[in-house]
């Protein structure tokens, strides 16, 4: 007997107790409209996560324009240590929204952004702030870094298997958003006391050429706050639990004896993990490798291209197969990391920094493909993992298997990913910019290496599949 709307949407208070999306007539008469609500709900709250997240990125190249007395190198540390604490809470937060719900949880994590928001805008204002209160707020701003495992599992449970990657790619790529809206709005909002007399006192800051002028630097972290505050009393109000959704972390362990969970944790540390760390160190890069040029104005655009690359170009991997487009996207990926040591090599002659600024350009649009891309190859991997693992099962067993599965691995490859905030900029500090991108280049040479031998070549895993076109759409997610 098939449930009827009614049925499907029984709720108690605002948690769900009965919701079946892929039954036709509730989800056209009742539940896309409730799938929509949480999703343009969820959207804001992780846009505004990454902006927490990001907001080192771009506050830390100006800290010594106002009398901040920190080593090059103890000024790339801080922007890993947001990366190093975000990664981490990602392993926890993947697992949360079954065992909390996604409701309450969606809401406590928002409200967990005031934290560094207003902590970073006391700090900056004064120059005598100890350099160990920094790495803490440092850390404290990696729980923005969180929220993307939680937020990406909670918005899969909503919808059905034929909408589900769409509404994923909409929730990742515009929560990426973040990190372009928060390098573009800061240098602006630094620059004038718009929060009035509750922004503070401007500092007087010096440029390299002598000069001097007023900046508000605190801004930078002041203007999310009010942001957040609705958008977690929109979380609070506007949002759903799913009973169904819920389970313990036992349940969703057995991820961890699955070798193809560590293979995409690998792979998508290289694309993903490249596009946030990449984003993390490039204001501080580029205003070190050319102090001449005012960048800052401009450097959002890359992470803008890698965001909406990763919205708007999932259906290359749908066509082509997302094991093929990613071996692609790591050529070109290594293509153009060898473009911007070149012109890190010459960066003294005209033209050099415009050689750099587009290779990295092209570099954030590959890792924003290959983020689409490899996050399409999950649920096709595990499908053909499930008819090896699961052979007296029916068809639809191993459908749901392995939608729970790619779920669960979704979220851990993110949580994993995620560390490239952390580990790029510390790279750098570490070794130096010039031969941490030959690291990184050694580094996707492997992932062309495993994206070959394991799943496109002829015999892997995905060939057959995506020779013949026989892709998993309907359960995808990007």
């Amino acid at each position: 007997m098939s449930t009827t709307p009614q049925a499907a949407g029984q709720s108690r208070g605002r948690t769900l107790t009965v919701w079946t999306p892929e039954n036709p007539a509730f989800w056209q008469g009742t539940g896309k409209s409730i799938a929509s609500r949480n999703l343009w709900i969820s959207i804001p709250a992780l846009l505004l996560a990454f902006v927490v997240w990001q907001v080192w990125s771009i506050a830390v190249p100006n800290l010594k324009s106002v009398g901040f007395n920190f080593s090059q190198s103890q000024l790339f540390w801080l922007v890993g240590l947001a990366g190093l604490s975000g990664g981490t809470l990602r392993i926890f937060y993947s697992f949360m929204v079954p065992i909390f719900g996604g409701r309450l949880w969606t809401t406590l994590t928002t409200l967990s952004l005031l934290i560094p928001a207003i902590g970073v805008g006391y700090a900056v204002q004064d120059p005598s702030t100890p350099y160990i209160v920094f790495a803490i707020l440092a850390l404290l701003a990696g729980l923005g870094g969180g929220n993307f495992s939680s937020s990406m599992a909670n918005i899969s449970f909503f919808y059905p298997r034929a909408e589900k990657g769409n509404a994923l790619a909409l929730n990742a790529g515009l929560g990426n958003l973040g990190v372009s809206v928060v390098q573009f709005v800061v240098p602006l909002v630094i620059t004038a006391g718009v929060l009035g007399t509750f922004g503070g006192a401007p500092l007087i800051a010096k440029a390299p050429n002598g000069a001097t002028h007023n900046i508000w630097l605190q801004n930078g972290a002041f203007i999310w706050i009010p942001f957040i505050i609705i958008c977690a009393l929109a979380a609070w109000f506007g949002m759903n639990d799913i009973a169904s959704a819920k389970a313990s972390f036992a349940d969703q362990a057995v991820i961890f004896k699955r070798k193809h969970n560590w293979l995409m944790c690998w792979l998508y540390m290289g694309t993903f993990g490249s596009f946030i760390g990449y984003a993390a160190g490039f204001p501080l890069l580029t205003k070190n490798m050319f102090p001449s040029v005012n960048a800052m104005h401009y450097v959002f655009l890359g992470p803008l291209i890698g965001a909406l690359s990763r919205t708007l170009t999932g259906w290359i991997s749908d066509k082509w197969g997302g094991a093929r487009v990613t071996l692609w996207v790591f050529v070109m990926m290594i293509l153009c990391v060898l473009g911007v040591i070149y012109f890190i090599g010459i960066k003294d002659q005209p033209g050099a920094f415009w050689g750099f600024f587009t290779c990295f350009m092209l570099l954030f649009f590959a890792t924003g493909v290959g983020n689409a891309s490899t996050f399409q190859m999950i649920p096709n991997i595990m499908r053909q993992e499930m008819i090896r693992l699961m052979p007296g099962a029916t068809p639809e067993q191993r459908v749901h298997e392995a939608e729970r599965e790619s779920a669960a691995i979704t979220g851990f490859t993110a949580a994993i990913a995620a560390y490239g905030f952390f580990l790029i900029p510390a790279l750098y500090a570490t070794v130096g910019p010039r031969s941490a991108l030959w690291v990184f280049l050694a580094f996707y040479v492997v992932c062309v290496i495993i994206t070959w031998a394991v799943y496109s070549h002829k015999g892997g895993v995905l060939y057959d599949v995506e020779h013949s076109g026989r892709f998993w759409t309907p359960g995808q997610v990007r």
